[in-house]
């Protein structure tokens, strides 16, 4: 039985990281009263185009709220990663009732799930889910954000086969979503399986998703900037509970006293090993800030395949080091605060826990060989949704 979020408990964590976050609950608790502050914040709708009514905001901005959110509770800020994806087709590819309709709905407040990806096909692309003559059937997994969500997005073959993606209302009758998200990180997303059988769909809410990928375009991009944001974020996190820690609690080492220090933020090797890790996740922060100017400059809608691949592979770049960076500091948390901060009660592995979990969203090594590829051999990178 799901229960909802308790009061938070901010005697649990030292220093400014004295924040419930979900993470020891689990899918057992749904973190209702974070979402709905979320929810009611108006982040939601920072992307909807003026011409739509939104404030129309950029990658830049984009990428710094998450970026900040994922700094406290990297769970909650992958929960919208969807949702500002789902705005951005909508804008380009949404019918005029569609985006009226929806905009309307996500300017109100009301968050868009997704339901992507699925199991047990070759990949989480091969697709099962059907939408035909107006009804959708199929099961989805990974659905993060969709238990939640007012409205969910759903990838479906039409009749003809061609890639479509269907709106239908959370409540809608027919549509189940499950709290089965049983995972060492992450793990207040719930992206457990939703299903849907014989739901009815409004044809106005259709998107017509193949053609989205069958242009030059940047949504895959402003996608995994918003994966890039949440690894920066942890990598942020963990150093600033590093940081907290070894002022606070952590003791030196007996090596440490012999050779002189007085506290553990006194030792020599911690102090050169933490500057290293300031130094990266600086890096990363700065990385990620690039590639979000460079998205910026370029526009929802890229001038042509060159523009597209230099967006794709400025995030490719960002999104790959925040990752490395982010297991990395919050593995060394550890090594500079020793064996006492592995006590429970602290749940500082949550760090690494979270960036490992996130980290294979999708493969680093992929996009490493995208940018070999374009810097050695004027290679394009694949126009599709993962780089």
């Amino acid at each position: 039985m799901t229960r909802l979020l308790p009061p938070p408990d901010r005697s649990r964590r030292p220093g400014p990281a004295g924040w419930w976050n979900g993470d020891r609950a689990g899918s057992s608790v749904i973190p209702a009263e974070a979402l709905g502050v979320l929810d009611n914040s108006g982040l939601l709708g920072i992307t909807v185009p003026a011409t739509d009514g939104g404030p129309g905001l950029g990658p830049v901005t984009l990428a710094e709220v998450v970026r900040v959110l994922a700094a406290v509770d990297p769970a909650l800020a992958q929960v919208p990663q969807g949702h500002w994806l789902l705005v951005d087709v909508l804008a380009v590819h949404g019918s005029a009732d569609a985006r009226k309709r929806l905009f309307g709905e996500v300017l109100a407040g009301r968050r868009i799930g997704n339901a992507l990806a699925e199991r047990g096909g070759k990949h989480a692309q091969d697709l099962k889910t059907r939408y035909a003559a107006g009804v959708l059937d199929g099961t989805k997994y990974y659905t993060t954000g969709a238990l939640t969500a007012a409205w969910i997005a759903v990838s479906a073959l039409d009749a003809e086969g061609r890639l479509t993606l269907v709106f239908v209302r959370r409540d809608e009758a027919g549509v189940t979503v499950d709290t089965d998200w049983n995972v060492m990180g992450q793990r207040a997303t719930i992206s457990g399986t939703a299903r849907f059988e014989g739901v009815p769909v409004e044809p106005e809410l259709v998107v017509d998703y193949a053609g989205a990928f069958a242009v030059p375009q940047q949504l895959g991009a402003r996608a995994q900037l918003v994966h890039a944001a949440i690894e920066a974020g942890i990598a942020g996190g963990a150093l600033r509970d590093t940081r907290a820690y070894l002022r606070e609690r952590a003791r030196p080492s007996t090596e440490a006293v012999r050779a002189g220090a007085t506290s553990a933020a006194g030792d020599p090797h911690v102090l050169h090993r933490y500057g290293r890790a300031a130094g990266r996740v600086r890096a990363a922060e700065a990385l990620l800030a690039d590639s979000a100017r460079t998205l910026d400059g370029i526009g929802l809608v890229p001038a042509d395949a060159e523009a597209a691949a230099r967006g794709s592979l400025a995030v490719a770049a960002a999104k790959a080091f925040a990752g490395e960076v982010a297991v990395e500091t919050a593995s060394e948390l550890f090594a500079l605060c020793g064996t006492s901060a592995v006590d429970e009660r602290w749940d500082l592995h949550r760090h690494w826990r979270n960036a490992r979990t996130h980290s294979v969203h999708d493969p680093i090594d992929w996009k490493y060989h995208h940018l070999g590829a374009y810097e050695l051999g004027d290679v394009l990178p694949p126009n599709h949704g993962q780089l």
